[in-house]
């Protein structure tokens, strides 16, 4: 209204009235919140004290998992690898005739002692399809079977045993079955294109053979993932984030189940470990991270957050999703954003000094609390006075409100020289699953998406060790069968890179 008090009515005044009073009510509601926001800041350790992160009270960092917890493992991988193999020695309908114009490759087994006093009677010829870079080949294993020459036709036979097979009953190779699933895991071929190759072959593989060779091979790994699911348990630090894979799912007609991989990640000695779940509740990480304890580190995610108040954790948040806030609010408040983005780049600055010098732990958590320290300190303090500036809705503001609200997680990385700033090396492994979805789109069933979150774990690691993901698949194929429990850790890829260091030398 632009007329002047004196000349407005009764029933115009009492309307400015109450548009006074709404305002006055609004911003008075803006205050109290500007204020609450402020007290839980001030609760957050501003002026962080060199003390806090010096504390002999911080938590220690397992590596091995403890005796009685590997005994009940033992225990129950022993129950698995029995079941496992009485389930391989199941009855088999029959295969398909391998062709005749792939190059054979023949293996005599001669039964041991000594074959001078017996005569040869017949042999036993098994067959199996199997897999050499650029080239298929049949691997014929020839068994001559033999008897005394003085008891011939009276003595029992003698013949040599077969090698331990990976699938029994099946002509599929170990080298074979590694190339198929280094081919959908790593290069993210799907199997029907995969069935091409076959066909350009001139070799007739079923597209339901392929999957049940596929299926099998991946359940035989269970028993070295079983392990790994419980050794990552015990890790004292965890990297933990999630993803989504489009699951077929015969409750929904028409439409794909939205999944989820979980990824935890262990910065210092590489494990990695992928977990199906179907949704993306409080529950899901619930296998993992329930009465863990160490450090975890993660994005703002609420269940994170929820895990990390747990007894015994200690919650750490990461500074590049922290940075990625800033950096999206740059259209909203240049000037801010960018100033924000500069205390962010100095922190960052502090931890290219430490890689660079290959510090040790000690001597990193040293030079952080030198370097890095002042400038959390005057970050702070510009937050503190600069929120109340800003609108709480507004992009900067949300990116301030976000650092603000998590400042004692996002600082929680001083505490040990061998933690890391940000959850970045964990995003760098789950990014093969987006590229793998763009190609085969979805998994087949949820069991499936579990079974492929077991190679995803292994060929993660392979990537970390600088090995390669198919001579390491076969290697496990063709040992895990026949591998000890108390050693099955040692078919993982730190290992298997461990040994082949050791041929070498040798």
């Amino acid at each position: 209204m632009n007329k002047p008090l004196d000349q407005l009515t009764k029933a115009e005044l009492i309307a400015l009235l109450g548009e006074q009073s709404q305002q006055l009510e609004s911003k008075d509601r803006r205050i109290e919140d500007l204020e609450g926001i402020l007290a839980k800041f001030q609760k957050m350790l501003f002026g962080q004290k060199r003390e806090r992160f010096e504390s002999s009270d911080q938590l220690s960092l397992p590596f091995e998992t403890p005796a009685e917890q590997q005994q009940v493992l033992q225990e129950e991988l022993t129950e698995k690898v029995e079941y496992i193999r009485k389930k391989s020695g199941s009855s088999h309908p029959g295969r398909t005739k391998l062709p005749e114009h792939l190059p054979v490759e023949e293996i005599e087994l001669y039964p041991e002692g000594n074959l001078e006093e017996m005569t040869c009677i017949g042999k036993e010829i098994t067959e199996e399809l199997d897999y050499k870079p650029a080239q298929f080949i049949i691997r014929r294993y020839i068994r001559y079977k033999y008897v005394s020459k003085d008891q011939e036709g009276k003595s029992p036979i003698s013949i040599a045993p077969l090698p331990s097979r990976l699938i029994d009953k099946s002509m599929v190779g170990t080298g074979l079955l590694a190339s198929i699933l280094t081919d959908k895991y790593v290069d993210h071929l799907p199997l029907y294109r995969q069935l091409q190759r076959f066909k350009r072959e001139k070799i007739p593989i079923a597209a339901s053979t392929l999957d049940g060779w596929v299926r099998q091979g991946l359940e035989r790994l269970e028993i070295l993932y079983d392990w790994l699911l419980k050794d990552t348990r015990s890790k004292g630090y965890l990297q933990a984030d999630e993803t989504t894979i489009r699951v077929l799912d015969t409750t929904k007609k028409k439409e794909t189940h939205l999944g989820y991989y979980w990824c935890y990640h262990n910065p210092m000695d590489g494990s990695v470990l992928f977990d199906y779940q179907k949704g993306r509740g409080k529950d899901a990480p619930k296998k993992l991270l329930e009465g863990f304890k160490g450090y975890l580190q993660s994005d703002g995610y609420a269940v994170y957050g929820q895990y990390g108040k747990q007894d015994g954790v200690t919650h750490l948040c990461c500074w590049a999703h922290a940075r990625r806030e800033f950096f999206d609010a740059q259209q909203n408040d240049r000037a801010k954003a960018e100033l924000a983005l500069t205390f962010i780049k100095k922190l960052y600055e502090v931890e290219a000094h430490c890689r660079e010098k290959n510090l040790s732990s000690e001597d990193r958590k040293a030079y952080r609390l030198d370097k890095a320290l002042p400038v959390l300190d005057a970050f702070s303090n510009w937050l503190k006075e600069n929120y109340v500036q800003v609108l709480p809705k507004s992009a900067i503001g949300k990116a301030m409100a976000y650092t603000m609200t998590r400042w004692e997680e996002l600082t929680n990385y001083l505490m040990d020289g061998m933690l890391e700033i940000d959850n970045n090396a964990i995003e760098n492994k789950i990014r093969p699953i987006g590229l793998g979805r763009k190609n085969y789109l979805f998994a087949g069933s949820h069991d499936a998406a579990q079974r492929a979150a077991m190679i995803y774990s292994f060929f993660a690691m392979c990537k970390i060790e600088d090995v390669n993901p198919q001579q390491w698949l076969k290697h496990v194929f063709d040992h895990i069968m026949d591998t000890n429990i108390q050693k099955i850790k040692e078919l993982l890829p730190k290992n298997y890179k461990l040994s082949l260091e050791i041929n070498q030398d040798k």
